[in-house]
């Protein structure tokens, strides 16, 4: 079944609203097949009724909720008579899920006359004009009642928000999507998300403890001879588990074991890692997996990548930062001198599994750099997670199993969905992750990757995007003192004190976001609403590293 979610109810129940809402949220387009109507005959929907009668509107109807039935990744907003056609019903449930938004004839008629209101128009639809307009709408309800049941799911929105009402459609979306994955993502209530991208599709598990289930869950997935597990000193205890997991279920392992740190991350370890995999006559069907942070995920799925023109490869990522970003999306890569994740590919994993238990044995600056990107998906997209963030901050922060879980799902999540709308970063979608990253990256290769950890350098990098978004006009100083106040909470730095600012200047040229000498800046426009501008002055930028400097 194809990735659309149709959207139907009767008028006034907000389907429009809400389907810009899910979209927004979901980064996937939305058509109102009303709006395309009215495209296609050159004139309202009033006066398709007026000159041509309802049976010539249900026929053009059906020809535009066809031809949106034919896309994938859209919101579609119906109209409200669509589900009485049993060719339309069957168009929606074969290419998507159907969700029915209802409310209360009191409610929809007050809707209603609000929008008659605003639009100076006597009615909003033709068949809501009667002495009695309540009546009519119960009427209406009561014969489309049936059908309308019909719908995968529904989302009662009397005294609901409409953002509220789109996470309640989203609710619903999961449950069923879940539902369908079972099989390829196994029937673990732990799927936090399945990335769809060019390759295929691969779920990402999220959950307390499941490190040890690693085998029976790729014995699930695939038929590996044998298995390459790769992590560096720091982690080796939780690579071992996973090597007696994979032992356990019958698949050979063999473990390389790295220096920790972005140091390491280059050619020269890659080659160690080339010669290891040689030695040990690994073939094209064997699995690698990263057991680590971002630098071993990175470097692994790199030699993946690359080795005997591509290997299978896994990620279980035991930092936050991995976890929430690094381990998803397939960006794999070595560092060179000039900058950071220089020379690299878009490399998919078979899976993601994150074990939040493991996060318990970081070392608390380790574990506190994590939370930026996590917090950072909040600032770009979900303004109901950054809420999260703040109402349960201290839970979150002591690693509460249940709080701690599912705000990594949300923000996992988040990820995922991003990835899979833009899996090479070509739609302009995947670069609103880059929010903070463009100063941070220059913080991080200015000073060798020593002074600061990745986390603690997007912190500062969020904080200067803020006062550059605020600078623009895009964000309010009420904005940008709530996130300061959350990253500082957080025990996030937000300056880097006395750093070379040319270095850092010249570090900014050589981010890949930079296209035609001209770096293209995520930013906010509002919480949970990233943009990006390339039209920030040099001389903003400029007083933007010397207020971060302080």
């Amino acid at each position: 079944m194809k990735s659309n979610i149709f959207i139907t109810g009767f008028s006034g129940s907000g389907k429009s609203t809400v389907g810009r809402e899910v979209a927004r949220r979901l980064f996937w387009s939305f058509v109102d097949i009303d709006d395309e109507i009215e495209r296609l005959a050159g004139r309202s929907i009033e006066a398709i009724f007026a000159e041509k009668g309802e049976p010539n509107f249900r026929q053009l109807e059906h020809d535009c909720l066809a031809e949106s039935a034919g896309g994938d990744h859209l919101i579609v907003s119906t109209g409200g008579g669509v589900m009485m056609d049993e060719r339309n019903r069957r168009l929606m449930e074969n290419n998507g899920l159907v969700v029915r938004l209802d409310a209360s004839a009191e409610t929809i008629y007050e809707r209603l006359d609000q929008q008659s209101k605003e639009s100076r128009s006597a009615s909003v639809r033709p068949m809501l004009v009667a002495a009695d307009p309540q009546a009519r709408i119960r009427s209406l309800k009561r014969e489309r009642e049936f059908n309308y049941t019909l719908a995968h799911w529904t989302v009662w929105t009397d005294n609901l928000t409409p953002a509220e009402v789109a996470e309640e459609v989203l609710r619903g979306w999961r449950m069923v999507a879940n539902k369908k994955e079972t099989e390829a993502g196994g029937d673990y209530g732990d799927l936090a998300a399945m990335v769809r991208t060019s390759t295929g599709e691969y779920p990402v598990w999220v959950g307390w403890g499941i490190i040890d289930d690693i085998g029976r869950r790729v014995r699930r997935l695939m038929t590996p001879a044998a298995a390459y597990v790769i992590t560096d000193e720091g982690v080796s205890r939780q690579a071992r588990r996973a090597q007696v997991s994979l032992e356990a279920a019958g698949i050979p392992a063999h473990m390389f074991i790295m220096p920790p740190g972005e140091r390491n991350k280059n050619h020269e370890t890659a080659q160690f890692i080339y010669q290891w995999l040689a030695g040990r006559k690994a073939e094209r069907g064997d699995l690698v997996l990263a057991v680590g942070g971002g630098v071993v995920g990175d470097l692994a799925g790199f030699v993946a990548a690359t080795y005997l023109r591509g290997l299978p490869f896994a990620q279980v990522p035991t930092t936050l930062l991995a976890m929430t970003d690094a381990a998803i999306g397939g960006k794999v890569a070595v560092d060179l001198p000039q900058g950071k994740n220089l020379v690299g590919a878009f490399y998919q994993p078979r899976f993601v599994l994150a074990d939040v238990r493991s996060l318990r044995t970081l070392p608390r600056r380790e574990l506190t750099s994590g939370w930026a990107e996590a917090i950072k998906h909040g600032l770009i997209l979900d303004a109901d997670l950054l809420d999260t963030f703040e109402r349960q901050r201290q839970q979150i922060r002591e690693l509460s199993r249940e709080v701690a879980t599912d705000v990594i799902r949300q923000s996992v999540a988040i990820k995922a969905g991003i990835v899979s709308r833009d899996e090479r970063e070509t739609l302009g979608i995947r670069i609103l992750l880059n929010y903070g990253h463009t100063i941070g990256h220059a913080v991080e290769s200015s000073t060798g990757y020593r002074a600061f950890l990745h986390g603690e350098a997007v912190s500062i990098g969020m904080v200067g995007s803020a006062y550059i978004s605020h600078a623009l006009g895009l964000m309010s100083l009420e904005e940008v003192e709530r996130q300061r106040n959350l990253l500082e909470s957080f025990g996030l730095p937000l300056s880097f004190g006395d750093l070379d600012l040319t270095a850092i200047s010249e570090a900014m040229r050589s981010d890949k976001k930079t296209s035609g000498k001209v770096i293209n800046w995520v930013l906010l426009n509002g919480i949970g609403n990233a943009v990006t501008r390339d039209d920030v002055p040099t001389e903003l930028v400029r007083e933007t590293l010397k207020r971060l400097a302080k």
